[in-house]
């Protein structure tokens, strides 16, 4: 992607993990697994542990490998951990509102680690607020967290009886909660595992050698660890996992399913596997239907690092045209805290890249991105390329258009934000200096994700962004450009 998380990107909240392992180092193993999903949340990251009578939580500001070292890591005692990787989107940047929570229950402690958003987190804070319920912070996750630790009848009612009484909270938070989640859920004594019914974000279950299940985000996290991939959490279920082993309940069920179809675009890591097919296979199959869609008379075929790789590998195989490295990329700029001052920041491209001259002098250049949602760096990587050398430069994007907010977890949440929402094809084209630009089209996208062996496939995805068509209710205010925005700064996980 040309924007990225430091540049003005669109941005995924978090990376959720969760492990019940007697006998093993959890905390260690979460870090790890936290680490292999460090590209799902940069601000912050936090580790819970239990060892069955006493909790433990560190947690704070920064990436993975700067909140935790040996001497953090070595007090977070026990055999089950939740941990989280954090990303706020508007100046909510404080270590109140770091993840996971911890808070003490009457009936033991309760950590929560959440990917997604509620659309109606502000009714359900006011709900806790009038309930004399005290709130610390301004995420959503907070307010499921307390929402867990209420008596669970008050939200919902009719929840089957087998339940044991974590299982019947998180079942009742479940028909009452709108919008965007998956959850990891520490107690005492186990963990549970929870996905909205529609499945818009991702959840899945690993199995350790020797004993002992993970969850987490992404596949990827798993076999950082060892452990060996199971399955997908399904929309609407709950897992437990407890010294008795892995229970499912289905709690909900929807008539479709709606799994964040920009995962497959950009958010998940390559080696990351979604609904039976790796990412980086699809990416390489969205990079043949744009080349199908939308070929060019050019010399080389170059992605933007590093997203665009495989999809650029598959516009070079559709079209013939060599695939070749236009731009080398400063791969730490985005891991300091010392920001660049007001003259470095508006060159804030070449502080991430650098053109390699000699492959692109005189060249006739497609260059590939995985998607342009606000354009604010496009242009600049378009005349990077120039400085470089480049005779011509034709942007091909292996996504359509953004051309509508989410509000399903990614920090999108408004019209003005969106260049694609604003100017045509012929527009943002002008506005970037590209000779030529063009989009892989929603049927094209779509085909890409769901080919298979057969041709067919069961599964739905949310294409909200793309299509403005919204797989759940979303209130007409939250369209409104100032109500948006403030929908973000406290809703968000």
């Amino acid at each position: 992607m040309i924007e990225d998380w430091q540049y003005g990107g669109p941005q995924e909240e978090c990376g959720v993990f969760g492990i019940f392992a007697p006998g093993r180092d959890v905390a260690r193993l979460t870090f790890f697994g936290l680490y292999a999903l460090q590209h799902r949340g940069q601000e912050s990251a936090g580790i819970a542990t239990s060892d069955g009578n006493v909790t433990y939580l560190h947690k704070g500001m920064g990436l993975v490998s700067q909140v935790f070292n040996e001497t953090n890591l070595k007090p977070l005692e026990g055999y089950l951990a939740i941990g989280h990787n954090r990303y706020s989107t508007t100046g909510a940047s404080h270590l109140r509102n770091a993840s996971p929570y911890l808070i003490e229950t009457v009936h033991g402690p309760l950590g929560v680690a959440h990917n997604g958003n509620l659309t109606n987190a502000l009714e359900l804070r006011q709900e806790l607020l009038e309930r004399g319920v005290g709130l610390a912070s301004t995420t959503d996750s907070e307010v499921i967290t307390q929402m867990l630790a209420s008596k669970a009848d008050s939200w919902a009612e009719g929840h089957p009886a087998h339940l044991d009484n974590w299982e019947r909270r998180l079942w009742s938070m479940m028909h009452v909660a709108e919008g965007a989640y998956s959850l990891i859920v520490l107690t005492r004594n186990a963990i549970y595992a929870m996905r909205d019914s529609l499945g818009l974000r991702p959840l899945c279950i690993g199995e350790l050698n020797g004993g002992g299940y993970v969850v987490a985000s992404e596949s990827c996290a798993l076999m950082t660890i060892g452990a060996e991939f199971v399955r997908e959490v399904e929309p609407g279920e709950i897992v437990r996992i407890n010294a008795s082993g892995l229970r499912s309940t289905q709690a909900a069920t929807a008539n479709k399913r709606a799994l964040c179809i920009f995962e497959y675009v950009y958010f998940a890591r390559p080696d990351s596997m979604f609904e039976g097919q790796t990412i980086h296979d699809v990416r390489q199959r969205m990079g043949r239907q744009l080349g199908l869609e939308a070929p060019a008379d050019a010399d080389i075929v170059i992605p933007v690092p590093d997203s665009a790789f495989p999809a650029a590998i598959g516009y070079s195989d559709m079209t013939g045209i060599p695939f070749s490295e236009g731009l080398t990329k400063n791969r730490y700029i985005g891991r300091t805290f010392i920001q660049p001052d007001d003259e470095l920041r508006r060159s804030s491209v070449r502080l991430k890249y650098n053109p390699l001259t000699a492959n692109l002098e005189g060249k006739r250049v497609v260059l590939v991105d995985d998607s342009i949602v606000r354009g604010n760096t496009a242009g600049p990587i378009v005349q990077l390329l120039r400085d470089g050398g480049a005779a011509e430069v034709h942007v091909r994007v292996s996504s359509p258009p953004v051309r509508h907010p989410c509000f399903m977890g990614i920090d999108m949440a408004t019209y003005s934000q969106l260049v694609a929402a604003k100017y045509d094809i012929e527009g943002i084209r002008s506005r970037i200096g590209a000779d030529s630009l063009a989009y892989l089209s929603l049927p094209g996208m779509e085909s890409a994700v769901r080919e298979t062996l057969n041709g067919t496939r069961p599964h739905g995805h949310c294409t909200a962004c793309f299509s403005g068509e919204y797989p759940l209710n979303v209130p007409n205010w939250l369209f409104e450009e100032d109500r948006a925005r403030l929908f973000i700064s406290v809703a968000q996980a």
